[in-house]
């Protein structure tokens, strides 16, 4: 598949992810990647019923971010701890980006881990 295509098929499956997610959790208006990134985080740690903390809010968002880049090898799961928290191992530095670059890589571990958890085809 070329560039322009695959380009053209993540933003296609991007979109549908907002909008799904969007009509879900914001009344249709739409949710940036900072906070469906949070929202993955809240789904991994599987403690949906609670009020989270701000340092806690910190916390999800790296429990979605270590998960989301788990397929590209940065990083493993390791354990549990004792209050259900995911923890994961770092196994490879994230290569350095330019802005533009993190948030399409992001978008594709998003997109990725829809399609795997089948919410979008």
């Amino acid at each position: 598949m070329d560039v322009m295509a695959r380009d053209e098929e993540l933003k296609e499956r991007w979109d549908n992810v907002v909008s799904i997610l969007s009509d879900q959790f914001a009344d249709g208006d739409p949710l940036d990647l900072d906070s469906i990134i949070y929202l993955i985080g809240v789904q991994e740690l599987g403690q949906l019923d609670r009020r989270f903390k701000k340092d806690d809010k910190v916390d999800l968002i790296h429990i979605a971010i270590c998960r989301l880049l788990e397929p590209y090898g940065y990083y493993e799961f390791d354990f549990f701890d004792d209050d259900g928290w995911p923890h994961y191992k770092i196994l490879e530095e994230l290569p350095v980006l330019k802005a533009g670059e993190q948030t399409v890589l992001m978008k594709e571990a998003v997109v990725g881990y829809f399609l795997e958890k089948k919410i979008i085809a």
